[in-house]
């Protein structure tokens, strides 16, 4: 008799205008917190040169934005599983504004790294939200949903590069940390308000898609850890996070050592300098990867989707080692690293909730998700690497074998397990 008065009763089918308003909601919250991770190689060069510190030291900083912004997600999502995404997306706004305005007054690297801290809090707070709401409301098409919500993040920056930049040259760094950080907290505080989580019955049930297995099975955290499966996927997304975020911290820097920074690429009448051309298109690149192979993954499987992505990840960054040093290739190449790389942040995510089901998805998703933390550390390696060789090469080369032995785990290794594993999971 408890057990039927406890019990959460069923709701009628939400509409898919319904269903949709939400993704859309998630999609704009994350467009606010893009510029938290990709806007940051603009501002290194001007940290740099107004204080002097090291370049890998200032790049520390970038590093404990990643690892605050994922390694807590799982109690984020925890909260979010409990009480819903509203709540978590209000208070993590505010900590996204409150680490950019600490950033703008910062005069010592202790400073910044508190700033970057309570972005990284934030943002964490914002983006596992977002996506494991994605993958509740969505379980007909889970790659899609949230290949669309990552894109918000992927992509949120592409129409900011050039306003940033232009408020780093006439206003200074530490005003455009300032306006932006504020700006963007706002837009975020305000959404929140209208986010809600799906309840039982408003969902249609998981579909299949040719390839795609699914579980119906709800695993919980703790029993997710200690499947091996999982820690397969885990390695696997470090192999593959970590090559890209290099490549995002570092895109100004390796453009000015290559001396190309600044030089002059046209493409269809538009002409920007090299670096802020290639992050414009790399931020779109990025945005559009995470949609488009979540609905090829939704035919074709996730992991015949993430042999390719991965593949051509690793022929991306070969090619960008090779010939990126021309300012043209420069802008085209990076584009393609960047378009094979976003894919992570909606195969992984639909990979999990796939094999361990939804009702936990926003903290399983989350626990997944701190493997790009743990691919963040690599980051300042990258440029002790770089500044103890005196070139890219090395770091270029590495990046690519992690990313072409990701692909081959993908379909050696993962396809055929997770197939047992879901079958055994029922």
């Amino acid at each position: 008799m408890s057990t039927a008065i406890n019990a959460v009763p069923a709701q009628e089918r939400a509409s898919d205008a319904y269903r949709w308003g939400q993704l859309v909601l998630g999609v704009a919250c994350m467009v606010m917190i893009a510029n938290l991770q990709y806007g940051w190689t603009f501002f290194v060069p001007d940290i740099h040169k107004k204080f002097g510190w090291d370049r890998a030291a200032i790049q520390w900083a970038f590093t404990l934005f990643v690892l605050f912004e994922t390694w807590l997600v799982p109690i984020e999502g925890w909260i979010v599983d409990k009480f819903g995404p509203r709540i978590v997306v209000l208070i993590s706004g505010i900590l996204c504004g409150v680490g950019w305005v600490i950033n703008s007054h910062a005069t010592s690297l202790t400073e910044l790294y508190v700033g970057q801290v309570f972005a990284g809090i934030g943002a964490g707070g914002v983006y596992g939200t977002c996506v494991g709401n994605a993958l509740k409301w969505f379980p007909d098409h889970r790659g899609l949903a949230a290949g669309i919500t990552a894109a918000g993040f992927g992509a949120g920056s592409a129409l900011t590069v050039a306003p940033i930049q232009a408020m780093i040259q006439s206003s200074g760094y530490q005003a455009t940390f300032f306006n932006f950080g504020i700006g963007q907290a706002i837009v975020i505080v305000i959404l929140s308000v209208f986010l809600v989580a799906p309840k039982p019955g408003q969902t249609p049930p998981p579909k299949q898609h040719g390839s795609t297995v699914q579980t119906r099975t709800e695993v919980s955290p703790s029993r997710m850890l200690a499947q091996p499966i999982f820690w397969l996927m885990y390695l696997m997304f470090v192999l593959v996070a970590a090559g890209g975020l290099i490549v995002t911290a570092n895109l100004k820097p390796i453009g000015a050592d290559w001396k190309i920074a600044a030089s002059p690429v046209t493409i269809m009448g538009l002409t920007l300098g090299a670096v802020t051309f290639a992050a414009t298109i790399d931020r779109v690149l990025n945005g559009l990867t995470r949609p488009f192979f979540g609905w090829v993954s939704d035919r074709i499987g996730r992991e015949n989707t993430m042999f390719i992505a991965f593949g051509l990840e690793g022929i991306g960054i070969l090619a960008l080692y090779m010939w990126g040093k021309d300012p043209l290739l420069f802008v085209l190449l990076s584009g393609c690293v960047f378009f094979a790389w976003g894919e992570i942040y909606s195969l992984f995510p639909a990979t999990c909730t796939d094999t361990f089901g939804s009702k936990y998805a926003t903290t399983n998703a989350g626990l997944l998700y701190t493997a790009k933390g743990t691919a963040a550390i690599l980051v300042p390696l990258g440029n002790y690497l770089q500044q103890s060789t005196g070139n890219w090469d090395l770091v270029f080369l590495v990046a690519a074998a992690a990313n072409i032995l990701a692909a081959l785990l993908a379909v050696v290794a993962l396809k055929p397990w997770r197939k047992r594993v879901v079958a055994a999971l029922g």
